[in-house]
């Protein structure tokens, strides 16, 4: 599958590629009138509900080019399917690497995946920047020097946020953790140890699933089994929703923690059951736009807007697409800064340099920043709980640093 922002004739992009051969040869996947940018995206497969990012952005670039574009060049954003397999997402980005030059990767979905093909796109000098992941290994610049994260909280500032919260409501808390068995799974692991420390070992029950598996019901009991008080969701929505719906039918009542990655009403807690679900905890960095708080905010009037013309078809209660708006915004910011230098170098040098930068559906007080040292661009976050209906937020924001 293949989805596209461009616009214009494969002809003149072929005449330009002639005349202006300087602009060829010093930026990759630029001309006079297009930037072409790509990403891989699990439109099929276990967890296809994250394709609705990738549609977000491409119909955020169709916006911003039915608008001009960015410094008069239009935004060519290719976005292929990956089927959340980290082998096709190697071939995929290969593709849009070697056959359609694209000046950088954007927004590719997946910790695994990320990783699968980060060494690749440092040997081919290519940019991979907002990655569709919260995973904080990609933090380390010394492993991704020309990688950001995602507009989200990672993953392991999330949990440590949990951990805290739990252990204030209960110092002698046990904790029960169902985790993906891979990097976004071992990340929350890794959050509830930096807070736990050396009671972590005597404190923490863990049971993990394979993204294959077609449940996770005995993983459940057995975590219910443990005597925990506290239990830590780390599942994509899928699991999250399973996870929910055995804990409820068991009668097991822990305080619970669910990944912000798996809040998704529509998805995941109606597909548990709205009871089941109530109570539950998670955080935010984004703005709901079924939150009434919400309801006149010219920042989800403008989205709401935006989506109606650019994705008609969307589910317009699927928090996915809040963060595919923040993501091609951010991105939109880093390539207006380049100005008509669109080398790698700069591109860059320009995402390593946010300062500040507020986004109209990020929560209030939330801003965006890099720097040369820093590729985290939210550290942020807020608590939220479901109340049966909604989330509701409270409390104030909180860092995970």
């Amino acid at each position: 599958m293949r989805f596209t922002a461009a616009l214009g004739a494969l002809g003149a992009v072929s005449f330009l590629s002639f005349t202006i051969p300087s602009i060829a040869a010093e930026m990759r996947g630029v001309t006079a009138t297009e930037i072409k940018i790509g990403q891989t995206m699990p439109y099929s497969g276990p967890v296809s509900a994250f394709g609705a990012l990738g549609k977000g952005e491409v119909g955020y670039f169709k916006m911003l080019n039915d608008k001009g574009g960015i410094n008069g060049r239009k935004v060519n954003l290719i976005s292929l399917d990956d089927s959340y397999a980290p082998p096709k997402s190697v071939e995929q980005t290969r593709r849009l690497v070697e056959s359609d030059e694209v000046a950088l990767i954007f927004s590719s979905i997946g910790t695994a995946h990320n990783t699968a093909i980060a060494k690749y796109l440092q040997s081919k000098n290519v940019p991979q920047l907002f990655i569709g992941s919260g995973a904080s290994k990609f933090a380390d610049i010394t492993q991704y020097p020309q990688a950001t994260m995602g507009v989200q909280g990672p993953f392991r500032y999330e949990a440590r946020l949990y951990a805290r919260y739990a252990l204030a409501k209960n110092p002698n808390a046990k904790f029960a953790v169902i985790s993906q068995n891979d990097d976004y799974g071992r990340d929350y692991l890794a959050g509830l140890k930096d807070v736990l420390g050396e009671q972590y070992d005597s404190v923490v029950t863990n049971a993990t699933y394979e993204i294959q598996d077609p449940t996770i019901d005995s993983q459940i009991v057995k975590l219910k089994a443990s005597g925990a008080d506290v239990f830590v969701i780390a599942a994509t929505p899928k699991f999250a929703a399973q996870a929910i719906r055995k804990s409820f039918e068991i009668g097991w009542r822990p305080m619970t923690f669910l990944s912000n990655v798996a809040v998704w009403i529509s998805t995941v807690m109606e597909p548990a059951g709205l009871e089941a679900g109530t109570g539950i905890l998670s955080t935010a960095y984004v703005k709901d736009p079924d939150d009434p708080d919400w309801k006149d905010d010219p920042g989800v009037k403008d989205w709401r807007a935006f989506m109606t013309k650019y994705v008609p078809e969307a589910d317009q209660h699927d928090t996915n697409y809040v963060n595919s708006y923040n993501s091609a915004m951010a991105l939109e910011a880093v390539l207006k800064a380049c100005g008509d230098d669109l080398s790698t170098g700069n591109i860059l040098k320009q995402a390593f340099a946010i300062h500040d930068l507020e986004l109209p559906m990020l929560l209030p007080g939330i801003k965006i920043n890099t720097s040369a040292t820093d590729h985290v661009p939210v550290d942020q976050m807020q608590f939220m709980r479901f109340n049966g209906k909604t989330w509701e937020r409270f409390g104030e924001l909180r860092t995970g640093n």
